[in-house]
C-alpha cells in the first residue's frame, strides 16, 4: 500500500472531526485504524500524513440492494404507467428488442459503482436477472473485475417468474447455470409466483446446497393478505438454514396490525433474517392506485428494530424503469429515512453504513480503533447538516487508501444579486 511515497508505514490523516464534534487525528496502519489521537488545536501535518482541515469523518456506506443490470437505462427504457408491472413489461419489451447488450450492460454497471464510489460506497450488493440465454450476470461479473480495488461487489441471482410448476423449468434451470457461473447468494421474488413457499423452499435448497446465503424480494406489494416474510422465517428456522438471509423490502409487513407486526417480527430475530426497506423505488412504485391517504409502501421498521432485527437500507433501483431518478448516493436514501420513515439521523445513517456492512456479512468499518479504515470525509457541519446537504465535497478511502476525491465548488456573479 502506498501513501505518498511511504510503502507499509503508519499514515496520518490530520485534523479530521468526528461526529461528536472533537478534532483527532487518525493513525492508519495498513488497512487499519490504528489509533484516534484527539486534539486540542489543529495538527500540523506530517511528511506520510494528510490534511483534512476539519471535515467531518464519517463511516464509509455500503449500497446492499442495487440492480447494476438496470442501472441508467431511464431514458432507453421508459414506463409510462409508473407502477411496478409497468417497469417489469418495460424491462421485458426493451430487452426483447435488443435494447439491453452485454458491452452496454457492463459499461452502465461500471458507471453506477464509479457514482457509487464518488458518493462514499466502499460495497455493493446487486441484484443481477438470470433468465436462459442473458448475458446480464456475466457482464456484471466483468464489470466487477474492472472496479477491483474500488469497490467490493456482492451479486444476487436474480430469478424470473415463475420459479415453480412445470411453467418454471427453464427458469430453474437459468438458476442452476448461475450457480455454476458463480453468484455470492439466491435470490427471487416469492410474493410474485404462483407458489411462493414452494420459491422460498427450492431457493434455500439451492443456497444450501452451493453453501452460499439467500437475499429475496418479500412482499414488494400494499396487499396485507400477503406476507410470505413470515413464511420465510418459519422456514428458514425450521430447518435451521446456516447461511445468510436477507429480506428486501417486506412492505406489507408496515400493513399490518401492531400485534401482527410484533409476532412476524419476533420471529424475523429469530431466524436471524436481516431486513433491508428501500425507500426510493417503494415510494416511486407503490401506492399510485390509492389518491386517499396512500401509503409509504416502507416495511415495520420500529417493530422489526424493537424485536432485535438487523435493518439496513438500500437505495435499490438508479434511473432506470423501477426509479426514473436516484443519485446513487446513501445520503439521499438517509433523507429518505428521516422524511418517509420518521428516523432521526443518526439511525438512518446507520442503516445506510455500519449495519449495510453488518447485513452484507463485510468486516466492521465504524472509525474505531483496529476497524477496518473504510471511511469518508466530507465538507458539511455535521451528520444531519451532510444528510440534507448532501454536499459533494468528499474523499472517499478504503482500506486506508483515498480512491476517490470531490470538490464542490460555487459562484454566484455580484450581478445577480
Amino acid at each position: 500500500m502506498t501513501w505518498n511515497g511511504v510503502i507499509g508505514m503508519l499514515k496520518v490523516l490530520h485534523n479530521a472531526r468526528l461526529e461528536d464534534g472533537r478534532l483527532v487525528n487518525l493513525n492508519i496502519n495498513d488497512d487499519r485504524i490504528e489509533t484516534i489521537t484527539e486534539l486540542q488545536k489543529p495538527s500540523p501535518v506530517s511528511e506520510n500524513g494528510m490534511d483534512l482541515n476539519g471535515w467531518l469523518v464519517i463511516p464509509s456506506m455500503a449500497e446492499p440492494h442495487a440492480h447494476l443490470d438496470k442501472a441508467l437505462t431511464a431514458e432507453n427504457v421508459p414506463n409510462p404507467a409508473g407502477d411496478l408491472s409497468g417497469a417489469i413489461e418495460a424491462w421485458i419489451s426493451a430487452t426483447a428488442r435488443g435494447e439491453i447488450t452485454y458491452e452496454d450492460t457492463i459499461y452502465r454497471a461500471v458507471e453506477a459503482m464509479r457514482l457509487l464510489v464518488s458518493r462514499g460506497v466502499t460495497a455493493v450488493r446487486t441484484h443481477v436477472n438470470v433468465a436462459l440465454g442473458s448475458r446480464a450476470l456475466e457482464a456484471v461479473r466483468e464489470a466487477r473485475k474492472l472496479v477491483e480495488g474500488l469497490i467490493d461487489v456482492q451479486i444476487v441471482a436474480l430469478t424470473i417468474n415463475p420459479m415453480t410448476g412445470s411453467e418454471g423449468t427453464d427458469n430453474r434451470k437459468a438458476l442452476e447455470v448461475a450457480i455454476e457461473t458463480g453468484v455470492d447468494l439466491v435470490g427471487g421474488c416469492p410474493h410474485l409466483d404462483p407458489n411462493p413457499s414452494v420459491l422460498i423452499k427450492d431457493a434455500l435448497d439451492v443456497a444450501e446446497d452451493a453453501g452460499i446465503g439467500i437475499d429475496l424480494h418479500v412482499d414488494e406489494m400494499l396487499d396485507k393478505s400477503v406476507l410470505t416474510l413470515h413464511d420465510l422465517a418459519k422456514q428458514v428456522m425450521d430447518r435451521s438454514f446456516e447461511n445468510s438471509v436477507t429480506a428486501s423490502h417486506c412492505v406489507t409487513l408496515g400493513m399490518q396490525s401492531l400485534k401482527k407486526q410484533k409476532e412476524v417480527s419476533t420471529d424475523v430475530a429469530k431466524a436471524n433474517i436481516a431486513v433491508l426497506p428501500l425507500p426510493q423505488t417503494n415510494l416511486f412504485l407503490q401506492g399510485r392506485e390509492i389518491p386517499t391517504a396512500t401509503p409509504r409502501a416502507l416495511t415495520a421498521i420500529k417493530s422489526l428494530r424493537d424485536a432485535g432485527v438487523l435493518v439496513a437500507a438500500g437505495g435499490d433501483n438508479v434511473q432506470d424503469p423501477f426509479n426514473l431518478v436516484g443519485r446513487s448516493d446513501p445520503l439521499e436514501t438517509a433523507s429518505l429515512l428521516v422524511l418517509a420513515a420518521h428516523e432521526m439521523p443518526e439511525s438512518a445513517y446507520e442503516m445506510v453504513s455500519v449495519n449495510a456492512r453488518k447485513a452484507m456479512g463485510l468486516e466492521k468499518a465504524d472509525l474505531s480503533s483496529g476497524s477496518l479504515a473504510d471511511f469518508v470525509a466530507i465538507d458539511a457541519p455535521s451528520l444531519r447538516g451532510a444528510i440534507a446537504d448532501a454536499p459533494m465535497s468528499r474523499k472517499v478511502f478504503k482500506s486506508g487508501v483515498l480512491i476517490s476525491s470531490s470538490l464542490q465548488s460555487t459562484q454566484i456573479s455580484p450581478e445577480g444579486l
